[in-house]
């Protein structure tokens, strides 16, 4: 059975379109049954292009990916996510809506790389190691044994991978 993971930050336009597009790559590459989305509780209606190029120099396929509201994954008929992860401080603080089948949640905070200094070499700087940062986390989540995990094993291993 599917892993579904939802990735959440206020503009979905940066952090958690780098997380979603890291763990997808990453899991098709190790062969693992996991999907990623993500979301945005105030779409920007854009993707960071700093994020596309970050992405797209790490062999990632970002056709497809668009900014989009959190309100796509409540409806019916939505993927049943497993776990809801927030990536941006803005988006820990919010109230998340109801999530069909009760998914584990976990905050794993990064700086904006769009606030980055430096001009536009500073900001694709800020974007890269952001990626990498990023996927380090989600191999560490990959490595997990998903489909053999209770929800309250599957929190606590989630909130250690923040600590390490």
């Amino acid at each position: 059975m599917t892993t579904n993971v939802l990735i959440l930050c206020t503009h979905n336009s940066a952090r958690s379109v780098l997380s979603e597009g890291m763990l997808n790559h990453l899991a098709t590459k190790l062969g693992k049954d996991v999907r990623a989305f993500s979301a945005g509780s105030a779409p920007s209606g854009r993707l960071n292009p700093f994020a596309l190029e970050a992405l797209g120099n790490a062999g990632v396929d970002v056709s497809g990916y668009r900014s989009k509201s959190w309100d796509e994954f409540t409806q019916p008929g939505a993927p049943e996510m497993r776990i809801v992860i927030t990536v941006c401080d803005s988006a820990a603080a919010e109230q998340c809506p109801y999530w069909p089948g009760s998914p584990v949640k976990v905050h794993w905070g990064y700086p904006d790389p769009s606030n980055a200094l430096g001009g536009d070499e500073g900001k694709k700087t800020a974007f890269e190691l952001t990626r990498q940062a990023i996927g380090y986390r989600m191999l560490q989540l990959l490595a997990l044994p998903l489909a053999s995990m209770g929800n309250a094993e599957l929190q606590q291993a989630l909130a250690d991978i923040v600590k390490s």
